[in-house]
């Protein structure tokens, strides 16, 4: 089942908005690809984390 911003995994909860919307980008990405869902969230929590350190939000 994709997620979406509304319809996520509890384990993605806390995280900030900006890291969890791409976790949900990555994890629907892996599950399309065959991964099961505890994984592709797993990936994609670990993944969109990375993507954040990589690419600091612009300040505002």
């Amino acid at each position: 089942m994709p997620w979406n911003k509304q319809d996520y995994p509890v384990s993605m909860k806390n995280l900030k908005p900006r890291i969890r919307n791409k976790a949900i980008e990555i994890a629907n990405a892996l599950l399309d690809e065959g991964y099961e869902e505890g994984r592709a969230i797993a990936i994609g929590t670990s993944q969109a984390e990375k993507w954040d350190e990589d690419h600091p939000a612009a300040k505002e």
